[in-house]
């Protein structure tokens, strides 16, 4: 089967999916799914994951062309408005991929978004916190604080892209201070930061939001020039975008529960470093590799007990033991940008 073939069906099931889960789930946020029956557990306001439901949605509608489907598309993005004043690094998700593939009616909420993450910038920190709005402390530095954030705060102006310039380049510097990387890091009253003990290091999507983070970057050019940019990249992808890396990665601990969708997110950043390399470094065929291995392996097939297009095997929280095998709506997100892509649905950074 050519990559053609193979990635449209895949993608059309996984979108058939997004049309099950719509009906399902009404006006609340699907987060993540029971492997066995495909029930979701919702939210009513999404979470940090409501953007990837309304990016599902804006693809559902790209591919059909209904208008029923982008009317669906708009109302779960306004929805999201709420999200724009809440005190969290984790706006670039809500409000990045939930509005990057919009039609013109979410500019507007892009626009305000954009320059409240710019507003919650912190100089003498060199990021946006990652606030109070889900408890704990706030004045955090995290790398799931920097996916969607970069290029949204790039949208508001020069003062804009000097800060996710340095959103971006003091996570990496945090994050990559350690081997494993160490995710998460606690400013130190008077200066400085300590790392913190949640999520571990190891955490499988620590490189993953790192390497969309630095794709996303690059791709601005007043960003991209940065040598220690360019030495970050290098480094993320000998660490997980070349062999002997294992596609999928355990969520935690060798041996432990995999997690598919690090390896979707680590794909879509493959494709965007691959288009702005000229595809010369052998990222499009990693992509391309771990591509088809969650089509292959985790993504259930029609016919059986539960709905066909469901993106297995991902972990939300394995510490907690909280849906460690389950669909994850941002690992549907991921891998359906991803086919997008092969399939040229949309380009490297439409999303």
């Amino acid at each position: 089967m050519t990559r053609a073939t193979w990635a449209e069906h895949a993608l059309a099931a996984v979108l058939e999916r997004v049309g099950t889960t719509a009906e399902e789930v009404g006006p609340r946020f699907p987060l993540y799914a029971d492997p066995d029956t495909g029930r979701w557990t919702t939210t009513a306001r999404g979470s940090w994951t409501g953007g990837f439901w309304a990016g599902l949605l804006w693809l559902r509608a790209l591919a059909s062309g209904d208008r029923t489907d982008r009317t669906a598309a708009r109302e779960c993005t306004r929805r999201l408005s709420d999200w724009v004043d809440q005190d969290t690094a984790t706006r670039g998700m809500i409000l990045w991929y939930g509005t990057a593939l919009a039609d013109e009616a979410a500019d507007e909420l892009r626009e305000r978004a954009a320059h409240a993450c710019l507003a919650a910038f912190d100089p003498g920190l060199g990021v946006v916190p990652w606030g109070s709005a889900f408890g704990g402390p706030r004045l955090l530095a995290r790398a799931d604080g920097v996916p969607g954030l970069v290029p949204l705060l790039a949208r508001a102006g020069d003062a804009g892209v000097a800060a996710a310039c340095s959103h971006l380049t003091r996570h990496l510097e945090l994050c990559l201070g350690e081997e494993p990387p160490r995710p998460a890091w606690a400013a130190v009253p008077g200066g400085g930061w300590k790392g913190c003990d949640e999520p571990t290091p190891g955490w499988s999507r620590t490189a993953a939001w790192l390497l969309l983070g630095v794709a996303d970057g690059m791709a601005v050019p007043e960003i991209g020039r940065s040598g220690e940019l360019r030495e970050a990249a290098g480094r993320l992808t000998r660490l997980r975008l070349v062999e002997p890396a294992a596609p999928v990665p355990p969520a935690g601990e060798p041996g432990g529960p995999l997690d598919t969708s690090a390896a979707a997110i680590e794909a879509v950043a493959a494709l965007k470093l691959a288009a702005l390399a000229g595809e010369t470094d052998g990222l499009s065929a990693r992509a391309e590799l771990v591509l088809h291995r969650l089509c292959t392996r985790h993504l259930s097939a029609s016919g059986g007990p539960r709905p066909a297009g469901m993106l297995l095997d991902g972990c939300y929280d394995a510490e907690r033991d909280l849906a460690v095998r389950h669909e994850l709506v941002w690992g549907d997100f991921f891998l359906a940008v991803g086919l997008a892509m092969l399939t040229g649905l949309v380009g490297p950074f439409a999303a």
